[in-house]
């Protein structure tokens, strides 16, 4: 495939001897990896740069009503056209309880997208769509995906694996933390969820990272996010800028509130399991292969 064969201002080249593509536009950058027959490999990497040509102008042409936060997107009967937001708003909307945006599952929602483009029609061992970490899986039913999990995002470094199996209903994952991409109103240095898809996954890993948390803890500095970032879809809402070294007993404080938030996603089936880290402190709950957690030497 050629990869010069996108549209402009989008920068396409191969990774690892043509098993993986890497595609960015703007913000958006996503590694792809596809398994299978070289014909059918080749066919799904050329659907994967067709359907990712036009996310990033389709996103921005709604921009305005995917930063409202979901409360007032009901109340105004809002709805967005393109098939990525509306997968956003969709992913959002069991959570409308929260303060919560449509942003919030934007890097999810991409590869979700990417990935139902590339798969579509071919016939495939195996593939992902790595959208930042926020990662969606197509899983054969001869195949199987054993994922590293980090415990920190500022090193990023691979601390367990997990085993994804094809039977389980399980196709996306998502981490977020306070050093990540996005701003966090919690203290934990990497949540990792797994879900039914990788925007469900996103949104998750979002509000149970910002459930782990110590309010009013001196040891932990704070600004508003649009002193951050003037285009902030959290607005004035404080985030995490700096965690002094907590003591044991601080860091479970902090993990246990982050639990009973995704004790109560579990219980409603939008996640099957979660692993939360902070400063070194590892706590999992859900899916039973997290149960199996084998760190990596």
């Amino acid at each position: 495939m050629d990869c010069a064969k996108v549209q402009s201002g989008i920068t396409a080249h191969w990774l690892i001897a043509e098993r993986r593509l890497h595609l960015q536009h703007g913000p958006i950058d996503l590694v792809i990896e596809v398994e299978g027959e070289p014909s059918e490999c080749e066919r799904a990497f050329k659907q994967a740069v067709d359907s990712f040509n036009a996310v990033l102008n389709t996103l921005v042409a709604e921009l305005a009503l995917l930063r409202k936060p979901i409360s007032a997107y009901l109340q105004h009967n809002d709805t967005v056209k393109g098939v990525i937001a509306r997968q956003m708003v969709n992913a959002v909307l069991p959570h409308s309880a929260n303060y919560v945006t449509p942003m919030a599952a934007v890097a999810g929602a991409v590869a979700d997208h990417v990935l139902a483009a590339m798969i579509n029609q071919r016939q495939l061992h195996r593939a992902f769509v790595n959208n930042g970490g926020d990662i969606a899986l197509y899983i054969s039913d001869q195949a199987s995906y054993k994922v590293g999990l980090v415990s920190n995002l500022q090193t990023a470094q691979q601390q367990a694996t997990v085993t994804i199996q094809h039977a389980k209903p399980i196709r996306g994952l998502a981490t977020s933390g306070w050093q990540g991409r996005s701003h966090s109103q919690g203290i934990a240095d990497a949540v990792t969820v797994l879900a039914e898809n990788a925007a469900s996954a996103d949104v998750a890993a979002t509000l149970i990272a910002n459930a782990v948390n110590l309010p009013g803890s001196l040891k932990v500095t704070r600004e508003s996010a649009e002193s951050l970032a003037p285009d902030s879809d959290l607005g004035q809402l404080l985030v995490t800028t700096n965690v002094m070294r907590l003591s044991h007993a601080e860091k479970h404080e902090a993990a246990k509130a982050g639990l009973r938030v995704a004790t109560q996603m579990i219980n409603r089936g939008l996640i099957a399991g979660v692993c939360i880290n902070v400063q070194g402190l590892q706590q999992t709950l859900g899916y039973e292969a997290l149960t199996e957690l084998r760190e990596i030497a």
